[in-house]
């Protein structure tokens, strides 16, 4: 495959483009400024320089073409985003990369017609409500737990109606131009290289029992915790497999509270014990979400045990402390509020 992948400098493209490589697959990364940094926590410099740097903006259209056609691209990865906190405080600017971005490549796989075979995109499990809007049956609800993958989407962020959007446009798409598309929904995605977004503070407080460091982790309740190697092989496995069609899809790892994930992380470091808290805070987005949809349609999905995922990661980092280049610079930055059903009013 020639893939192009739009902010693929991310944390989630950066083991993404480890898996394609590891594949033989070819790789191009679009994005604004080449910043291998992620890519130089899980590679080695041999691998990196395998990866072309195309430089671009994803809303424009042009630039995007033409980095399809000249290096004929036959699968478009689209990750290029702003997380929550930067919507929340910008939704204009929020809306221009993450809705006109989308379409902008919505756009020129269209103009490329057969040439690019599969779209997959980055959608979000934020385009659903909190765990209120989805009563359990016996509280007099209407839905079944795990929830399916097309349920009401009632978010309650501002990046979440842009993936709302996003997914509906992609619907559109397949109706009137034939192009068939992936959207996936990770939730608490934490590993090597999560530095940034609201959910990042379970990898961040990984990094930080390495260092001896405390650590509080601002939000409690319910979450779904997958490891970004899984995540990662779920979005190339949907480059890969048989498909036809429009569709988001939800992910699934281990959903659990902030307490079990407290022991999990105790069980493999436990110098956690008394180093890391956590909040009480549930954040306003259904948890129990079923993975029923993309395993009937695109197969199995690979899925690590989160004390293997938190021993990986703990692992990784302890080989960057060694060689002296763990970055700290994300556990002193501002935590953004969690988002809470409160916000919605």
């Amino acid at each position: 495959m020639h893939v192009l992948i739009t902010g693929g400098y991310g944390f989630i493209g950066a083991w993404i483009i480890q898996d394609l490589l590891a594949r033989g697959d070819q790789v191009w990364v679009y994005d604004l400024k080449e910043d291998p940094r992620r890519l130089r926590l899980i590679m080695s410099d041999e691998q990196i320089r395998r990866v072309t740097f195309v430089p671009g903006d994803v809303t424009d259209l042009a630039a995007l073409k033409a980095a399809i056609a000249a290096h004929e691209i036959t699968h478009v990865l689209h990750l290029a985003g702003l997380q929550v906190p930067t919507c929340r405080a910008d939704p204009i600017l929020g809306a221009k990369v993450n809705v006109l971005g989308t379409l902008a490549v919505f756009e020129a796989v269209k103009a490329a017609g057969r040439q690019v075979r599969r779209l997959v995109y980055a959608s979000s499990a934020a385009v659903f409500g909190g765990p209120d809007k989805y009563p359990q049956p016996n509280e007099g609800g209407s839905f079944a737990w795990p929830l399916g993958d097309d349920v009401p989407l009632v978010p309650s962020t501002h990046y979440g109606v842009f993936k709302c959007c996003n997914e509906g446009n992609a619907r559109i798409y397949y109706q009137d131009n034939g192009i068939s598309s992936i959207g996936l929904r990770p939730w608490t995605v934490y590993g090597v290289g999560r530095d940034l977004g609201m959910t990042s503070e379970p990898t961040k407080a990984i990094k930080a029992v390495l260092l001896g460091r405390p650590y509080h982790i601002n939000f409690g309740g319910w979450s779904d915790f997958q490891y970004v190697d899984d995540v990662a092989k779920a979005f190339v496995l949907s480059l890969d497999r048989p498909f036809t069609g429009a569709k988001s899809y939800n992910l699934r790892g281990a959903v659990i509270t902030l307490a079990d994930f407290h022991r999990a992380l105790c069980s493999v470091l436990p110098e956690a014990a008394t180093l890391v808290t956590f909040g009480t805070t549930q954040i306003a987005i259904a948890y129990d979400l079923s993975d029923a949809g993309i395993e009937r349609d695109l197969g199995p999905m690979p899925k690590t045990s989160l004390e293997d995922g938190i021993r990986e990661t703990a692992a990784i980092f302890g080989r960057l402390r060694a060689e002296g280049r763990l970055d700290t610079s994300d556990l002193d930055a501002p935590k953004p509020p969690p988002v809470t059903v409160v916000d919605e009013v």
